[in-house]
């Protein structure tokens, strides 16, 4: 049986194994010859994939596909300077896939941020970490999912709090 701190490593474990896949798949896609869905589907046949991280990477997939329009728009106002089709395709992927996890999972935004800026300085340097870490920061803040308990913040107490 494993102890707790053990589950707890198995799970960052797999999660952060849910990132990559996941962002890996966005990028192969936006080449556009095959559906996230589909490029998923087959690295997932192809490669050795835990339980927990098909289920990461599947959910973050997910939400960008359902919410890319939503998506893009966010970043095009906190980075105006770097319109998303202007973006290299793998900061393009990154943002998006960070974006869908902090808006629509319970992974704490803390969490979140933290794991993408890791993950974007991995695949594209230091520039895009720093883009990564004040695009994620400024719409956690701006849209009141700067939480640390995986729940999102609204209404007037959130707002006051941030003033």
């Amino acid at each position: 049986m494993k102890s707790a701190v053990e589950r707890s490593m198995t799970d960052r474990s797999a999660a952060r194994a849910g990132r990559r896949l996941a962002v890996e798949t966005m990028f192969e896609s936006d080449f556009g010859q095959r559906t996230p869905a589909a490029v998923l589907d087959r690295r997932i046949e192809a490669l050795p994939v835990t339980e927990g991280a098909e289920t990461v990477a599947r959910a973050i997939v997910r939400s960008v596909t359902d919410h890319r329009d939503q998506i893009d728009t966010l970043i095009g106002a906190a980075a105006p300077a770097f319109p998303v089709v202007q973006l290299g395709r793998i900061d393009r992927a990154l943002l998006r896939c960070a974006l869908g996890e902090m808006l629509h999972s319970a992974t704490p935004t803390r969490v979140v941020i933290a794991e993408w800026v890791a993950l974007a300085r991995v695949y594209s340097g230091e520039p895009a970490r720093r883009l990564v870490n004040g695009v994620l920061g400024r719409i956690a803040r701006e849209t009141g999912t700067d939480r640390s308990d995986g729940r999102q913040e609204g209404g007037s107490a959130a707002k006051a709090r941030r003033r």
